[in-house]
């Protein structure tokens, strides 16, 4: 999803470029800093800092946050189970010699059964809390791109560029950068529609 973000941004920085050699010489476009967001000519544009905006979003931060304790949970179960197979290895060793050879087989195989459930159990638990993240970050990649259209309309904004470490945006005048009113406005729709929920 970042890598698409990336090459979104890429792309949208070389329109900018693009639409700024291709202006006459005589009329060359003059850039004007406004309240946020600069004009390119008749192009009025602002970023966000993209992980900034995530990390201070608070619907993320709160189901960020209940994925964290379901690992809590998860993990606490595992060591639990792993506790209960080192104990029962354990156990067999101590009275491994009090058993015939078919007893001692048969209990191997039932450790090696029970050593490959845990280790089942702990990629399941692996894949599951993967999977709550993944879509997690879809679903708040939704929520922003959405409030983000409604913004740059509200705004008068022709685009609005995402900045990341190591993105297509390497540099951006402060002048132009609109994270916190973003920030804002999402936190304050999110606890809207929560608030409207609970009603």
């Amino acid at each position: 999803m970042k890598k698409s973000f990336r090459i979104l941004s890429l792309v949208l920085l070389s329109g900018i470029t693009l639409y700024s050699c291709n202006q006459p010489a005589a009329t060359e476009a003059t850039s004007e800093v406004q309240e946020t967001g600069v004009s390119i000519g008749n192009l009025k544009v602002a970023y966000v800092s993209t992980d900034s905006v995530i990390n201070k979003y608070e619907y993320f931060m709160l189901k960020s946050e209940e994925i964290t304790e379901k690992g809590k949970r998860f993990e606490g179960e595992l060591q639990s189970r792993a506790q209960g197979f080192e104990q029962e290895v354990a156990n067999f060793q101590q009275s491994a010699n009090n058993m015939t050879q078919n007893q001692a087989l048969a209990k191997q195989e039932e450790l090696v059964k029970k050593e490959q459930n845990l280790m089942t159990y702990r990629n399941n638990i692996m894949q599951e809390l993967s999977a709550d993240e993944a879509n997690l970050y879809n679903d708040v990649y939704e929520k922003i791109q959405a409030y983000m259209d409604g913004f740059a309309k509200d705004n008068g904004y022709s685009m609005i560029l995402s900045k990341t470490r190591g993105g297509a945006v390497w540099y951006a005048d402060d002048a132009i950068d609109v994270t916190e009113a973003v920030i804002k406005g999402l936190n304050e729709e999110y606890n809207a529609t929560s608030s409207d929920s609970i009603k």
